[in-house]
């Protein structure tokens, strides 16, 4: 990770400045992006797709 720091004591990193992410929830986007560029989540019934651009970017639409 670029600019991040990792507690060895704790399971939390601290990416950017950013608020400490419990390392539970953290998902490395190429995971998601195995099959292509697009990914369809259901959340709470309703369906997003959340894209991967060429530029490496990412785009989530309802």
């Amino acid at each position: 990770m670029n600019a991040a720091t990792l507690s060895q004591s704790s399971s939390t990193v601290n990416v950017n400045q950013s608020e400490p992410i419990d390392l539970h929830a953290l998902i490395d986007s190429n995971s998601l992006f195995k099959s292509g560029d697009v990914v369809i989540i259901l959340h709470k019934g309703e369906r997003y797709t959340l894209r991967r651009t060429r530029n490496g970017k990412l785009i989530l639409n309802k």
